[in-house]
């Protein structure tokens, strides 16, 4: 039989506030050092490896599953903004989008304006697939949407655009900031990748992105940007943001964000 070593109460009460301590140190020192730009960088590395190894283990066509009619949520909720209150879109909303254009340019030999109507004249997509949210909540909707793809082959990339970045109308803060969210172009030309115009056979409402949003079938809810405005195929987020390609990849969310 083993018998314990006794510690003293006043031992005892010293050991716990020295283990306190060091764990409050601790902790100072992790934040400290979460702030260093060393530590910024080994974590940006984390990420580039996370996404490689992703690369490795699946194919990047490979498709998110898809569900049938009978599977969808009875109530599909609003993600991030409900209705944005800048005045160019409450103008264009109250016209129910007829003067929507939906400005495509950056490195494309042929920069492009497309209307509500016309992105309904591209090649579309009909999918009913579930939504992750980072939040922690799921529903299952169907969406109708043009394909990203077709509208790049009207525009044409040049070699060396890499990221397709999607600028809209939903302000984020007090000094004007408006949403944008970035894909690299093996998403953008991904066939469940859509500008979606309907949800659940009806137009898509205000509520959820009108008149167009992104689907991103393989990614969490924040990469799905509503109410898109402009669209540029860039070759780097140097000048955009804070450089980390997306409004919430600025307040230090992850760039890549499969599912």
């Amino acid at each position: 039989m083993m018998i314990e070593p006794r510690i003293e109460p006043g031992r005892r009460n010293f050991l716990i506030r020295m283990l306190a301590a060091g764990g409050g140190l601790l902790l100072a020192g992790c934040d400290r050092l979460s702030r260093t730009e060393w530590f910024v960088n080994v974590l940006e590395g984390g990420e580039k490896l996370s996404h490689a190894a992703q690369h490795l283990v699946t194919s990047r066509k490979s498709m998110a599953q898809e569900f049938t009619e009978a599977d969808m949520s009875p109530f599909f909720r609003s993600n991030g903004t409900s209705n944005p209150d800048s005045p160019q879109y409450q103008a264009l909303a109250e016209n129910g989008f007829t003067d929507y254009r939906l400005e495509v340019s950056g490195l494309v030999e042929q920069a492009a304006s497309f209307s509500l109507a016309e992105l309904r004249d591209l090649p579309s997509r009909t999918q009913i697939t579930r939504h992750d949210c980072v939040e922690g909540w799921s529903a299952i909707g169907k969406w109708r949407g043009a394909k990203l793809s077709a509208l790049l082959e009207h525009v044409r990339p040049k070699p060396e655009a890499r990221y397709v970045v999607f600028y809209c109308a939903d302000p984020m803060d007090e000094s004007g900031t408006q949403y944008y969210e970035s894909i690299d172009m093996e998403d953008a030309y991904h066939p469940q990748t859509i500008l979606a115009y309907e949800m659940n056979d009806q137009p898509l409402p205000i509520a959820n992105g009108a008149p167009i949003r992104v689907r991103i079938e393989r990614q969490l809810g924040y990469k799905m940007a509503k109410y898109i405005m402009r669209i540029e195929l860039v070759a780097s987020f140097a000048s955009i943001g804070d450089g980390k390609g997306g409004y919430w990849e600025d307040q230090g969310y992850e760039w890549f964000a499969g599912i």
